[in-house]
């Protein structure tokens, strides 16, 4: 594969990417529907759930905390996570955003 170039494109453009990769993982998505059902999660929990190896689940929730869509808090050595509900808005914004401008322009 090539490389991206990332910098020719705009910090929108880049974002959006980004957003979508989160996204276009199935386990990343059942992730996220998981955790969006619990009021902190266990990465062994959710590895549980979703029927996959901890530390691959424990990989995917970087990629996904890297996007910052979660949050993590240690209660004493254990790590919870949650969705940051600021970043899933605006996640939800920027798709929108990004559908209706392209709707305008080409229907």
């Amino acid at each position: 594969m090539g490389v991206t170039k990332r910098h020719i494109h705009s910090m929108r453009a880049n974002q959006m990417a980004d957003l979508a990769k989160v996204l276009s993982n199935p386990a990343r998505v059942a992730i996220l529907e998981y955790i969006g059902d619990c009021d902190g999660c266990l990465c062994q929990d959710i590895a549980e759930k979703i029927r996959l190896s901890q530390p691959t689940t424990s990989q995917h929730l970087q990629v996904i905390r890297k996007a910052g869509l979660l949050k993590s808090q240690f209660k004493g050595k254990a790590q919870y996570y949650s969705i940051d509900v600021r970043k899933w808005e605006q996640l939800q914004q920027h798709f929108q955003d990004f559908f209706e401008a392209t709707k305008a322009k080409c229907c």
